[in-house]
């Protein structure tokens, strides 16, 4: 991943879901607090069933806080949490519904209906909106179940008074209360889960893009993603691939191996994003790079060409450092042609591909492969010069051969190489020529 890249989606998600956990799970301790004073300084009612209802929320709080703080919370111990909460509520309501000193005619006592409340708050809190449904469902189920109790006990001892009907009648619109503010909070909750799972498959869309285009072509894919669809355009396709490093790696470390390709492909990343090319894809311990997708533009093959350049000059630095450190080090070889393809995205059932295909990719891969017979860091088609105008003919750094084979083609490429000899002023195109003249 490049330097300074951010964390992955995954990784995000996972912390801000652990971060909710805790917050959830210290509310539950300032309601805790509230539900204390609430509970000890209240007159009416039984001390016993206060004793239980705060007992047992203590439990669950100081359950859950342990849980959080440990990352050992599931949707099944949360779902508990609610089960139990909703369970004290109906206690309590029981008990201020049918205390012995009271009739039905009290009705619910504020104080019980708030802390209902307060705790449907709390639940509301961790923005799952399956738990406000199941935590207010088992409240209204129990809540109209001691309100059909009631009246049936009012019934059974006679004909109902008219003051038995009225407080009926009012628990029934707390009772609707209750579920309105319910519903309202589910609501709220589930479009806050719409838009954060909208978020979220944004961050992760625009994570994947960051690992293969540049920061300007991210934020343009952004607002024109109809640029990720599959249709012809004209790109310059480079491959970058390191000399003999299957075998070097069969006497490597697997950690070895992958501090090595780390460094390397961190570089070439790095570079071709510099030049606002695209990671096509990574194939070992070689890379596709294109220039033009997702859109053409005039100087694709010029940043290309000048991007092929700089690598020759950040891998030498590269490798001279990890010589000096002891490490392995590689002469990498490149090739580099311009055309048309097809891009966008590939779609193969179960694994979709934004990628190039064509030609000009084939060419561009056998370019390559043909720099290692040629003794060449960097390959480049007659196409390309014409394009970028350079090398010249008459460039002493560079060398022209007429009748470059590649392989699996019939006729025969005109080609200019760069030859791996030629180390100083790479980038810039001085220094001294190790070859003069053009070879027919």
């Amino acid at each position: 991943m490049p330097t300074g890249a951010p964390r992955t989606p995954d990784f995000a998600i996972d912390e801000r879901r652990w971060r909710r956990e805790a917050r959830s799970a210290w509310l539950r301790v300032v309601v805790l607090g509230i539900l204390s004073v609430k509970l000890v300084l209240w007159e009416s009612g039984s001390t016993l069933i206060h004793a239980v209802v705060l007992g047992g929320y203590a439990a669950a709080t100081f359950t859950s806080l342990t849980l959080a703080l440990s990352k050992r919370t599931s949707n099944s111990i949360i779902a508990v949490f609610a089960i139990v909460d909703a369970a004290l509520v109906i206690i309590l309501f029981r008990d201020h519904l049918f205390a012995p000193e009271q009739t039905f005619d009290h009705r619910l006592s504020a104080p019980a209906l708030a802390i209902g409340f307060i705790l449907l708050a709390q639940v509301a809190l961790r923005l799952k909106p399956w738990l406000v449904i199941l935590f207010a469902s088992i409240v209204l189920a129990g809540w109209l179940s001691l309100i059909a109790v009631a009246l049936s006990a009012s019934l059974w001892e006679g004909v109902a008074h008219e003051h038995d009907r009225t407080a009926v009648f009012v628990e029934l619109a707390l009772a609707a209360g209750f579920g309105f503010s319910a519903l309202v909070c589910y609501l709220l909750t589930r479009d806050h889960e719409s838009l954060l799972s909208a978020a979220v498959s944004t961050e992760k869309r625009r994570h994947n893009l960051a690992r293969f285009f540049s920061p300007g072509v991210v934020a343009d894919l952004e607002t024109t993603s109809a640029s990720l669809k599959l249709g012809r355009r004209r790109a310059a396709v480079m491959f970058i691939d390191l000399r003999s490093f299957s075998i070097a790696s069969e006497s490597m470390l697997p950690e070895e191996i992958a501090d090595f390709l780390t460094e390397y492909r961190q570089l070439v990343t790095e570079t071709v994003f510099t030049h606002k090319g695209t990671i096509d894809k990574f194939i070992g311990d070689g890379v596709m790079a294109v220039f033009g997708q997702p859109h053409s533009t005039p100087d694709d093959t010029a940043r290309a060409f000048q991007c092929a350049l700089d690598l020759v000059s950040a891998l030498k630095t590269w490798n001279e450092s990890r010589r000096k450190s002891d490490k392995l080090a590689m002469e990498a070889g490149i090739g580099l042609h311009v055309g048309p393809v097809v891009g966008g995205v590939l779609r193969s059932g179960t694994h979709d591909e934004f990628t190039v295909i064509g030609d000009t990719v084939n060419i561009a891969e056998r370019l390559e492969r043909i720099s290692r017979m040629l003794g060449a860091s960097i390959v480049v088609s007659e196409e390309v010069v014409a394009e970028v105008s350079r090398p010249s003919k008459d460039d002493p750094n560079w060398i022209w051969k007429e009748d470059a084979e590649l392989e699996g083609r019939r006729s025969k490429m005109r080609v200019a190489y760069l030859p791996a000899a030629f180390r100083t002023g790479a980038a810039s195109g001085c220094g001294n020529a190790p070859f003069s003249s053009p070879i027919h």
